[in-house]
C-alpha cells in the first residue's frame, strides 16, 4: 500500500463540514485554557468545565517546542518536531486528558502550529534538535528542501511575500511540497485518532488556501470511540487577521475586528447604542464563518491597551457578557495567567516545569492564575447563553447613549449601563415573576444571593443598576427564575 506521503487521495471539501464545533448537547463557548498542564486541564473539565456547562477547551501546542532563555510564552509557537511532549506533558497524558474531558463532554480543540518550524537553533523539549540556520530538523525530519526561500514578511497585503516569507524569522514551511503536507497531515490525524474535535490553525494567513485546502481533504473523520458521531470533520477555525473569503471558504475563522471593536465599545470610545446591529454591518464576517472572543493571548498583550482583558476587569466582564448574550459566532473567552511584562511565561517552578493552578472556596484560583472562566460573571453567562440558544435579540432598547438592555427571545434578558444610572422598568420578555440577577450572585436554595427582579405580567421589571456598581450588568432568565 502506497503511503500518504506518497500518495495523497484527496477528498471534497466542503466549507460548512468544517464550521461545527460538535458541542455536546445543552453546552457552548469554548474556553483557552493557556499553558496549563494536560493533567490540570483534565482535572479542571471533571470538576468545573462539565458542571459550568463548557463545551470546550483550546489547548496550548501540544508538539514539542524549542527550549529558549527566561521561558517565554511565545516559545510554544517554536516547534522542533511533532512529537507529543511540552511543558504541559507527554503524550500520554495528553491522551489521558483527551479521553477524560470528552468523557464528560468537553471537547478539546488544538492550536495547530503547521506554518512554520522555530527560528533559533537549539533543544527541543522533547530532547530534539534544532538547526535553524541550516533549516533542519531531524526530529521530523525537515531539511533545507522542505523550506521556502530566505525572505522576510515586509508586506502583510502581499500575497507572494506573506505566504512564501519568514513571519519573524520563523523557518517557513513549504506546504505546496507532497512531503511537508504528509507530515502535518501525519500529526493533524493523529491527534484526531487521539479524540480531539478539531484545531485552531495558526498562522493560517501565512499559507495559500489551495495547500490548506489538501491538508483538511486529507484529515480523517472525528474518532467515534470518543462520543462523536459517524462521518463528522474536525472543527477548523483559522488564524486570519483580516475578511477573507478565500479561507472562509475552507473553514470558521477568528475574528480579530470582534474584539477590536467591541473593546472600543466598553472602553467608552463608542456609544453602547448603537450595538442594535451588532455583527456584519460593523464589518464583521458572517456569524456562522466566526469564532468570536474579546482578546486571546496574542492580544491582550496589546501595549497601547486596545484591547480589554482583565486588567481592565470591569469593562472586561461587561464586554464579555455581551458577547456570550449575543447570538453571534461559537464564543472563546480566555483563561490567563497574570503577567507583567510581554514575553513573561507562565507559572513555573526554578526547573522550568508548569505550576498548577490552585483553587480558592469562591471558585477564583491561585498560584499566579486568572482563571477568567472562574468568575462568576463569565461563567453565568456561559449558562445564560445555553439557556437562550436557539432565540434572537429582541426589544432593543436604549437610553439613546451608554445604556442598552435586549431580550433573548422569552427566555433571557440583559441590561448594561456604561454611563449614569439605570433607574425604570424594561421589558424583560420574561413571563411573569421574581427572577436573580446571576450577575451580582445566583439562585441558591431556593433564594437569590445577589440581586432579584420582579416581572410584572406584561413582562415588564423594574431594574436598578448603578454606574458605580462592581459590575454594569445585570442579567435574568428562565432558569433563574424563583420558584
Amino acid at each position: 500500500m502506497l503511503s500518504l506521503v506518497s500518495c495523497l487521495c484527496f477528498l471534497p471539501l466542503i466549507a460548512s463540514s468544517y464550521k461545527s464545533p460538535h458541542f455536546s448537547p445543552n453546552r457552548s463557548t469554548i474556553v483557552h485554557l493557556f499553558e496549563w498542564k494536560w493533567s490540570s486541564i483534565a482535572s479542571e473539565c471533571e470538576n468545573f468545565l462539565q458542571h459550568k456547562a463548557y463545551a470546550g477547551v483550546q489547548v496550548s501546542p501540544p508538539n514539542e517546542n524549542l527550549i529558549i532563555d527566561g521561558r517565554p510564552w511565545w516559545e510554544r509557537y517554536q516547534p522542533v518536531s511533532y512529537v507529543l511532549i511540552t511543558r504541559s506533558g507527554n503524550a500520554s497524558s495528553f491522551a489521558d486528558m483527551v479521553k477524560r474531558c470528552n468523557a464528560v463532554g468537553v471537547r478539546i480543540y488544538v492550536d495547530a502550529v503547521i506554518n512554520h518550524m522555530s527560528a533559533g537553533n537549539g533543544v527541543g523539549t522533547g530532547g530534539s534538535l534544532a538547526n535553524a540556520s541550516h533549516k533542519f530538523y531531524p526530529g521530523v525530519p525537515y531539511g533545507p528542501d522542505d523550506f521556502n526561500k530566505n525572505c522576510e514578511i515586509t508586506n502583510f497585503d502581499n500575497n507572494e511575500n506573506a505566504r512564501n516569507c519568514e513571519l519573524v524569522g520563523l523557518k517557513d514551511l513549504n506546504q505546496s511540497k507532497k512531503y511537508v503536507k504528509g507530515k502535518i497531515i501525519e500529526y493533524l490525524n493523529h491527534l484526531i485518532d487521539l479524540g480531539v474535535a478539531g484545531f485552531r490553525i495558526d498562522a493560517a494567513r501565512h499559507m495559500w488556501p489551495s495547500d490548506l485546502r489538501e491538508i483538511y481533504s486529507n484529515l480523517k473523520n472525528l474518532n467515534t470511540e470518543f462520543g462523536f458521531a459517524e462521518n463528522l470533520r474536525p472543527f477548523i477555525y483559522q488564524e486570519v487577521p483580516t475578511m477573507d473569503k478565500e479561507y472562509t471558504k475552507l473553514g470558521a475563522l477568528v475574528e480579530f475586528n470582534y474584539g477590536k471593536s467591541l473593546s472600543n465599545v466598553f472602553r467608552g470610545n463608542d456609544k453602547l447604542k448603537w450595538l442594535v446591529n451588532w455583527g456584519p454591518s460593523w464589518g464583521l464576517i458572517d456569524g456562522s464563518d466566526a469564532v468570536a472572543f474579546i482578546d486571546n493571548h496574542d492580544t491582550q498583550r496589546d501595549k497601547n491597551g486596545h484591547i480589554l482583558s482583565h486588567k481592565k476587569a470591569k469593562q472586561y466582564k461587561m464586554a464579555v457578557a455581551f458577547m456570550l448574550a449575543h447570538p453571534y459566532g461559537t464564543t472563546r473567552i480566555i483563561s490567563s495567567y497574570a503577567f507583567n511584562d510581554f514575553n513573561q511565561g507562565p507559572p513555573a517552578d526554578k526547573t522550568g516545569d508548569l505550576i498548577p493552578p490552585n483553587f480558592n472556596k469562591d471558585n477564583t484560583c491561585g498560584n499566579g492564575y486568572v482563571c477568567e472562566h472562574r468568575w462568576r460573571e463569565i461563567y453565568s453567562m456561559v449558562q445564560f447563553r445555553n439557556v437562550v440558544a436557539g432565540t434572537g435579540v429582541e426589544n432593543f432598547w436604549s437610553n439613546d447613549d451608554q445604556q442598552i438592555s435586549f431580550c433573548r427571545g422569552n427566555k433571557g434578558f440583559i441590561v448594561f449601563t456604561n454611563w449614569g444610572d439605570v433607574e425604570r422598568d424594561l421589558q424583560t420578555c420574561l413571563p411573569p415573576g421574581i427572577y436573580c440577577d446571576v450577575i451580582s450572585g445566583s439562585l441558591k436554595a431556593g433564594n437569590c444571593t445577589g440581586k432579584a427582579v420582579r416581572v410584572k405580567s406584561d413582562g415588564k421589571g423594574f431594574i436598578r443598576l448603578g454606574a458605580l456598581e462592581f459590575n454594569g450588568v445585570l442579567t435574568i432568565h428562565e432558569k433563574s427564575k424563583l420558584k
